[in-house]
């Protein structure tokens, strides 16, 4: 009681030398985030990529770096892997035994005590830790993701490397079921944006949720930045899904799909539109997202009447068969992969817009 007496008289001496320091310490205990912030977070155009592609990791390393400066409390790192997963924060030192005051965590190659420290720093107040990995890895650091859940504390993973499209690494580090797995965990947030600009925005959402860990899933390879131009809307995320592309007349069936695999399904509108077949193309990055909005908004997403549904994922398909119905497909992942480069594996497992036609065309009874 005396030591708590003299925090506070010391508090109050500060406060009054200190008032705008002293608020943002107090916002910051109450879970608050600081006003503005989120007008940090960049807009990605097709010019800033390379041949207007650019990976999911990198988009959301840039995000990282331009929020981190107002956003004191938001620290983390890698388990040995900050120049892959784009987690370093450029403008900051790493903590460390000299300097305490270092934002960036060296966590070393051991994912499960990474995520043990997550815990710890996710109780602390004022605190908001990340850690990042390659989404294969999420397996190492099962428990402490679990039991974060349990807790429905806050710690950020960010799951980079998340398909086959990886490469030439092979199976031991091509993620398949790990999608499917992060999705079964209650209270868990995943988020598996579909370009830069969609990254960008997962990083907001991530910074804005309670009531558990989140996790951004990004790409290697470069894909697509999908600009606004001839689609509906681009970027936001927050509802879980959203109608990316509407045909010119009402749709036939629909298209859905997750992170890289959403450029795949937009090249294969168009060449369905060539076909004299009208598809409607979902992004749809996050189920639990899309699960907490009302009736109205999922009947505008997935019309009860339109059930002719084609989702693609370059992973397990479990789970996914809940939003294409009973008369839809699913192409995903029933195998593991190979070591190969990117195009070639995406070939070989059918992620191709020829296949993705068929398999509409085949839905609608045509040839």
């Amino acid at each position: 009681m005396v030591k708590e007496q003299e925090w506070e008289t010391l508090f109050e001496a500060y406060k009054k030398e200190y008032p705008e320091l002293a608020a943002a310490y107090e916002m910051a205990l109450q879970g608050k985030l600081p006003t503005g912030w989120e007008k940090k977070i960049p807009g990605f155009r097709v010019a800033d990529g390379k041949d207007g592609k650019m990976s999911t990791r990198v988009a959301a390393g840039k995000t990282l770096n331009a929020i981190a400066g107002s956003l004191p409390g938001l620290i983390g790192g890698s388990a040995d892997l900050a120049p892959s997963t784009e987690t370093n924060m450029k403008d900051y030192a790493s903590f460390s035994p000299d300097d305490y005051g270092g934002r960036n965590f060296h966590f070393g190659v051991r994912e499960h005590s990474m995520g043990a420290i997550l815990n710890g720093m996710a109780v602390t107040r004022g605190l908001i830790p990340f850690g990042a990995t390659f989404l294969i890895f999420s397996d190492y650091m099962r428990p402490p993701v679990r039991l974060a859940a349990i807790m429905k504390i806050r710690p950020i993973y960010v799951y980079t490397h998340d398909s086959i499209g990886l490469g030439e690494d092979g199976t031991t580090h091509q993620p398949v079921e790990q999608l499917a797995s992060l999705r079964a965990i209650p209270n868990m947030m995943v988020l598996r944006p579909a370009d830069a600009n969609e990254a960008a925005q997962a990083w907001k959402v991530a910074l804005q949720h309670t009531g558990g860990p989140v996790a951004l899933v990004l790409t290697r390879q470069n894909i697509a930045i999908i600009e606004a131009g001839g689609y509906r809307t681009t970027g936001d995320l927050s509802k879980g899904a959203y109608i990316l592309s509407e045909p010119e007349r009402a749709p036939e069936l629909i298209l859905i799909a997750s992170g890289s695999e959403v450029e795949l399904i937009l090249q294969s509108q168009q060449k369905l539109r060539e076909n004299g077949i009208a598809a409607r193309v979902v992004s749809m990055p996050s189920w639990e997202l899309f699960e907490r909005q009302d009736d109205n908004y999922k009947q505008r997403i997935f019309p009860k009447g339109l059930k002719k549904r084609l989702a693609v994922e370059a992973a397990s398909p479990m789970g996914w068969h809940k939003y294409v119905t009973d008369e839809g497909d699913m192409l995903g992942m029933i195998r593991f992969g190979e070591s190969a480069p990117a195009g070639d594996l995406f070939k070989e497992f059918g992620f191709t817009v020829a296949n993705v036609v068929a398999r509409a065309k085949a839905l609608l009874g045509r040839r």
